[in-house]
């Protein structure tokens, strides 16, 4: 084992073990060289090695931290006096939305009915659903094909394969979805950040990089909570005709915002439109789809077959009838008045802190005071029980993330998100040494 790799586990021991906590600050690389024996391009491949694992994240112009250890939600809850409140993860579900989504399934259980949705799945699904999709998505101006993925991620991961050869650049937000960084990695494609501002990308900065594709969040962007208007959205649309590159849209969150058109519908020739069922009714219950172009059809449906992404036909089948029963409908309308109703809360118990977000939106974006670093917060809230997520789980570029954290308000019951964010609107108020951090 090479030298660099040994050292890196022995701090990430420290870390186990306790000796070093959440939110220690590392010293300086010429300082570890020196006080370790090694030479300072070691102590760099040392340093650099323990981001790679996620034991430590470094700040730029700050220093490196040791970086809140996370358990599996799961895990917390198991274990006695470690309940966690997650603000971390994404996931509404109401309390009576079961009953209504079973209702609908009672029929699809009829042994004719079952023994044919049990058959192997295919892309295009059936015309059934593919109308049903459609009708849910389509705005005016956009009459797009309809293919269907495993999930939402299985749906992204297939456009981004589809038009972004390995090796090749994908331009996102500099600020993006996790996930796509990690399906990035996967499938050997850079990232390239692309700037913003409160409108979301910005078209002149998108076309000065020399891209493939791209991939954007215009509605609900997770996790800055931003939204753009319609100028900016025709000034996108003409910007990648200039450039001649397909646009993937991630829509996940556009179910909270019913009036406002995707982007697809100002770019329909060359837009890929991606959702899923997750939050849009359940997590469990993730049947994705790709709303497509028709020239791009066959291409995008060897992408989901070729990755191992294709549906099962059961999901497909309860989905179009949790879409044409009204099940959907009820659940989607249900969501939007939750979600209203946690930002007023977050917005009344977080007052005189920075915060973006959307009024309709399930998480908001929360500048910190200069006097706390992200990873400290995370790891004070951490030890007050409850999950938040920093800002380097978002930003393309290592070290370059901005000192905000963001909250996930979809999943705690009202009073328990009420009483979470006093604790976290307390502890923003304090110092971290107070806190048991520095």
């Amino acid at each position: 084992m090479e030298d660099y790799r040994i050292v890196a586990d022995e701090i990430s021991a420290d870390v186990e073990a306790g000796r070093l906590r959440p939110g220690d600050r590392l010293p300086p690389q010429r300082r570890f060289a020196r006080e370790r024996g090694i030479a300072n391009s070691t102590a760099a491949r040392v340093y650099g090695e323990l981001v790679r694992r996620g034991v430590v994240v470094g700040e730029v112009g700050r220093g490196t931290f040791v970086r809140a250890a996370r358990p599996p939600l799961e895990t917390a809850l198991a274990e006695p006096g470690g309940a966690t409140v997650d603000l971390e993860l994404n996931f509404a579900v109401l309390p009576d939305q079961s009953a209504l989504v079973g209702k609908a399934l009672e029929p699809l259980l009829r042994e004719d009915v079952l023994t044919a949705a049990l058959r192997p799945g295919s892309v295009s699904g059936s015309k059934q659903a593919r109308d049903a999709v459609a009708g849910l998505i389509a705005k005016e101006g956009w009459t797009p094909e309809i293919l269907f993925a495993g999930s939402g991620r299985q749906a992204i991961a297939a456009a981004i394969a589809a038009f972004v050869p390995m090796g090749e650049r994908l331009a996102v937000e500099a600020i993006t979805y996790p996930v796509v960084k990690a399906l990035a990695g996967r499938l050997g494609v850079q990232l390239v950040p692309i700037e913003t501002d409160d409108m979301g990308l910005i078209p002149e900065a998108l076309e000065a990089a020399s891209v493939r594709a791209l991939y954007v969040q215009p509605t609900l962007h997770n996790p800055l909570g931003s939204t753009m208007d319609e100028t900016r959205r025709a000034e996108l649309a003409e910007t990648v005709r200039r450039m001649d590159i397909p646009v993937i849209e991630d829509g996940i969150y556009t179910f909270l915002r019913p009036e406002v058109r995707p982007f697809a519908a100002y770019a329909p020739e060359r837009t890929v439109f991606a959702d899923s069922m997750s939050k849009r009714l359940a997590p469990g219950l993730t049947t994705g789809f790709l709303a497509v172009p028709a020239a791009w059809t066959e291409r995008l449906a060897a992408a989901v077959r070729s990755g191992g992404w294709v549906a099962p036909r059961f999901a497909v089948e309860a989905a179009t009838r949790w879409i044409t029963g009204g099940t959907l409908e009820t659940v989607e309308r249900a969501k939007r008045l939750d979600a209203a109703e946690r930002q007023r809360l977050t917005a009344e118990r977080l007052a005189g802190f920075t915060l973006r977000a959307d009024p309709q939106a399930y998480h908001c974006w929360w500048e910190l005071p200069e006097h706390w670093r992200a990873e400290t917060f995370v790891a004070a809230a951490a030890r007050r029980g409850i999950a938040v997520t920093p800002a380097a789980a978002f930003a393309v570029v290592p070290g370059h993330a901005p000192n905000a954290v963001r909250l996930a308000v979809s999943s705690p019951p009202l009073d328990t998100l009420g009483s979470a964010l006093d604790v976290l609107a307390g502890l923003a108020s304090g110092r971290p040494e107070d806190a048991g951090v520095e």
